[in-house]
């Protein structure tokens, strides 16, 4: 099921404020965004390429799906293979506020390194 509008308004509002945490002065190089799927939100920064500085790289931190059938938010992060898999301390709650404070603390060092 897709996000409806007040979701995605919910989302962008709450995404846009972990993005504004960036320095103005950092803006040039390190830019952090996200982007809607029909029923999940990938938050990613992106970074100058190590190898071509012109050129930018995405780096996702996580993942976001709403399960409308269970009407809770999963969060998902990524290994070293660079496959989604479920974030097993904390796999999902009944909103997205939850998820996002834990991928800001990021206890593990999974999201943010």
């Amino acid at each position: 099921m897709a996000l409806s509008e007040l979701q995605r308004a919910h989302i962008t509002k709450r995404l846009s404020a972990v993005a504004a945490r960036v320095p103005p002065e950092m803006h040039d190089q390190i830019r952090i965004d996200f982007r809607f799927g029909p029923s999940d939100v990938v938050l990613f920064e992106s970074r100058p390429s190590f190898l071509d500085r012109s050129r930018k790289t995405d780096h996702e931190v996580a993942k976001f799906r709403y399960v409308a059938a269970a009407d809770e938010w999963r969060l998902f992060c990524q290994l070293r293979d660079l496959k989604w898999r479920a974030y097993q301390p904390l796999p999902s709650a009944p909103d997205f506020d939850t998820l996002l404070a834990e991928v800001s603390r990021d206890p593990t060092g999974i999201f943010w390194g």
